[in-house]
């Protein structure tokens, strides 16, 4: 995803350049986290993101997004709103502890983000002739299973479809918190 430096405070801008085009992991032991600049924990997050919706849930996903699924996890739990349990989810997934993740998931219901995560999963799945049907709206759980099903074959083509769906939704989820629109 391309993203336009005007809609985030220098900082986060530095760090989602350094991520572009990375795919985030679908297990905790696979992250490899990169420093974290000290302006970025010491800010305010409504400084950090100035047009958010949800400037916290912005933070989480970013962290996220730069490899920290445990800071992610700490900063989701804090945040009560459906975007905090939704970044908090995937950071259960990821870990992973999917009945927790099911658990939070649950907690999100219907997310704003669900359309056009589906139809970027959709296409995800044509483009790997991946053998996995999607039903017929978002559905984060049965998405839970396939990320469990790809991590029992790291490399495969449905490991590597799975880590690209999810930075999807990751990507969709922070563009929802962090901008405004």
């Amino acid at each position: 995803m391309l993203w336009n430096p005007a809609d985030f405070h220098p900082v986060v801008f530095s760090l989602l350049e350094a991520r572009s085009g990375q795919p985030i992991p679908l297990s905790a032991s696979e992250f490899h986290p990169q420093d974290l600049p000290p302006a970025l924990m010491s800010a305010d997050p409504k400084q950090l993101f100035p047009h958010a919706r949800d400037a916290h849930a912005a933070l989480s996903g970013l962290v996220l997004m730069a490899g920290h699924w445990d800071l992610s996890h700490q900063i989701a739990q804090d945040i009560s709103s459906q975007e905090g349990s939704y970044w908090h989810a995937i950071a259960h997934r990821v870990e992973p502890d999917s009945s927790n993740s099911g658990y939070w998931f649950r907690r999100v219901g219907e997310h704003p983000v669900f359309a056009a995560l589906h139809e970027q999963a959709t296409a995800l799945l044509a483009a790997a002739k991946v053998d996995w049907r999607l039903k017929t709206r978002w559905d984060p759980r049965h998405f839970l299973t396939f990320c469990d099903e790809g991590r029992t074959a790291p490399g495969s083509a449905k490991y590597e479809c799975a880590r690209k769906i999810q930075t999807a939704e990751c990507e969709l989820l922070f563009s929802w918190c962090a901008l405004n629109r």
